[in-house]
Order: C-alpha cells, then structure tokens, then sequence
C-alpha cells in the first residue's frame, strides 16, 4: 500500500496507479454529472431524476478522455 501512495504522489504511473486514477475519475464524473443534471434539469424533471440521469450521463464523456490521457501519459 506504501508503495502505491508513494507511486501516485510522486507521478508514476503504474498498472495499479492508472487503475486507481481511472476509478477516481468515474467517481467524480458520476458526482459531477449529477449535480449537473439537478442543476440544468432539476425544476423541469424533479432533482431526483435529474441526478440520476445526469449521474447516468456523466462518465461517458469523462472515461474515455481520462483513460487516453493516461494511456498518453503512460508511453511519454
């Protein structure tokens, strides 16, 4: 676990590393997304579904920018 940390505050770029990235960006797209699906769609469809759909929605813009950038990353 050390190693790890230590892997991800220095910048280094390992398999366990772009797993840890790669799940931490989903979380915060999944986040993102719905605060704003409730702001853009809250009074129109209810803040529930709105969050829910935009919780939905979020990460399929996010993922696949944040895994090429760390594939990128990766070989340079």
């Amino acid at each position: 676990m050390k190693n790890l940390l230590r892997a991800i505050a220095e910048g280094q770029l390992n398999t366990a590393s772009i797993l840890v990235w790669t799940v931490v960006s989903i979380l915060l797209s999944v986040a993102a997304g719905a605060v704003s699906g409730m702001v853009l769609a809250g009074k129109d469809l209810g803040n529930q579904l709105a969050a829910a759909m935009g919780a939905m929605f979020g990460p399929v813009a996010a993922a696949p920018g944040v895994l090429a950038a760390l594939i990128v990353l990766a070989f340079f």
